[in-house]
């Protein structure tokens, strides 16, 4: 809906507070907005807030409009508060501009969290129908007192004038009311939260209402317990600081298809040899339970200082070690020799080229040849952490057989005290390969592009 269409509905309120309107002024815009009331009362930065909601959430406008001097969509700020309100407030301040920011960016982004608070202590539990310009004073008043931890009574007064000047003294009661009883609940720290309990779908909603994020259409993975599919509203997850709080991590599923390759249990020590950047690192060792070891070893520090903080903000740490080393040089390698060890290899990336475009463009043939001889030397190098009867699970995020079954096949005569162990025990027979391997293909599974094999040492 665009501003002139919803202006509308405010004509009757502009005649009411006597707006004047002369032939002289007509076409004359900044003639007329003279003639409009000043109100010196009501708090400037809170007029434009709720007038900026309501052109954000009726009209479409962007949050950014207001800029340093104050201005939106080329015309005065002000101007927005007199057609919509019927009235000016002063000029605003420097400061009053940062208020508007503050409050008009927070207020969007915490305003499920609030509609939440607002609905659990009105009469009618339904917002919905409440008037949009009352419901952004009450929003703006929640977050001021919830987030911002104005003084309380100041903001409730300025919010009560506002409502009473910009609608009617009903509203200002109405106002008045709901604000204190959030103050006194919030001074008894009793706000009423969303409780997270139930099955996932309502241990969602409580959270999406928590955090304050829309519900990210989403369904089910079709091939892991732990995992949802979205294909849009990630931005909202981002926003709503679920990754950074270690809520949840984002993965295709054919990397979470190669840690059920892999089978990790509570108790068991693996090794993720090419560890960093820590997705599957991190999948692994939440599945471990609180129980055992996952030895994260990578040649950059840089990445696996990242892989580190990010297992403590997933609650991990306590079983995750990292180990800055070239795997290929690795000296005294008997204490750590493992039943399970994971080389998820360097390679051309050309199962996810849905994601890295670029990449069809940065890869040549001596590439292709380098990496062969790197993937060979690391299967080498790995082949030595696996202890008689431990398994080998080798991976890529390729679909060309030189990087997976070739390579697997070379190594198994390099090796023949190695043979492979069928993949069917662990993933869905749709992704065997007639050779036991894990495969999946973008085109067939909607996946990015993984290979997998497990190779076990005999006793």
């Amino acid at each position: 809906m665009g501003d002139d269409q919803w202006n509308i509905g405010f004509i009757t309120r502009k005649i009411c507070v006597g707006a004047l309107s002369t032939p002289a002024s007509r076409g004359a815009p900044n003639r007329l907005l003279k003639t409009h009331k000043l109100n010196l009362e009501v708090s400037p930065h809170r007029a434009v807030s709720a007038v900026r909601l309501m052109r954000i959430e009726l009209g479409g406008a962007f949050a950014d409009l207001l800029n340093e001097k104050g201005k939106g969509s080329g015309e005065n700020e002000m101007g927005y508060v007199q057609r919509t309100l019927g009235f000016r407030t002063r000029e605003l301040s420097h400061h009053d501009l940062r208020l508007v920011t503050d409050i008009v960016g927070g207020t969007i982004r915490w305003r499920r969290y609030l509609d939440h608070l607002i609905s659990s202590l009105c009469h009618d539990k339904d917002i919905s129908s409440m008037e949009p310009l009352l419901l952004q004073i009450l929003r703006i008043g929640f977050y001021e007192i919830v987030k911002l931890d104005m003084p309380p009574y100041a903001v409730v007064d300025e919010n009560v004038r506002l409502a009473k000047v910009a609608l009617r003294s009903g509203a200002g009661n109405m106002v008045n009311g709901i604000l204190r009883k959030l103050v006194v609940l919030k001074e008894n720290e009793t706000l009423p939260m969303p409780k997270v309990e139930g099955d996932d779908r309502a241990q969602a909603r409580a959270l999406a209402t928590l955090y304050s994020h829309p519900v990210v259409p989403h369904k089910l993975s079709s091939h892991l317990d732990e995992f949802v599919r979205v294909k849009t509203g990630l931005q909202s997850v981002i926003q709503a600081g679920l990754l950074k709080k270690g809520l949840c991590s984002v993965q295709d599923e054919s990397a979470g298809l190669i840690v059920s390759v892999v089978d990790p249990q509570p108790g068991e020590t693996i090794i993720d040899c090419c560890a960093a950047p820590g997705g599957k690192t991190l999948y692994m060792a939440s599945r471990l339970s609180g129980q055992g070891m996952v030895f994260a070893i990578d040649v950059n520090r840089g990445r696996l200082r990242i892989l580190k903080e990010t297992a403590k903000l997933h609650q991990v740490d306590g079983v995750v070690t990292t180990i800055n080393a070239d795997l290929r040089t690795m000296t005294d390698i008997e204490p750590l020799k493992s039943n399970k060890v994971l080389l998820d290899a360097p390679c051309s990336g050309l199962g996810v080229l849905s994601k890295r475009a670029d990449l069809r463009w940065n890869r040549k043939l001596e590439d292709m040849e380098e990496l062969k001889n790197l993937q060979d030397e690391l299967l080498d190098a790995a082949s030595k952490l696996v202890k008689p009867g431990g398994v080998l699970v080798y991976s890529t995020c390729s679909i060309d057989p030189e990087e997976n079954d070739e390579r697997v096949a070379a190594f198994l005569e390099r090796h023949p005290d190695f043979h492979i162990d069928p993949v069917d025990k662990y993933v869905s027979a749709d992704f065997v390969t007639q050779s036991g391997f894990y495969f999946s293909n973008p085109v067939k599974h909607s996946l990015d592009g993984s290979f997998a094999a497990r190779l076990v040492r005999a006793l």
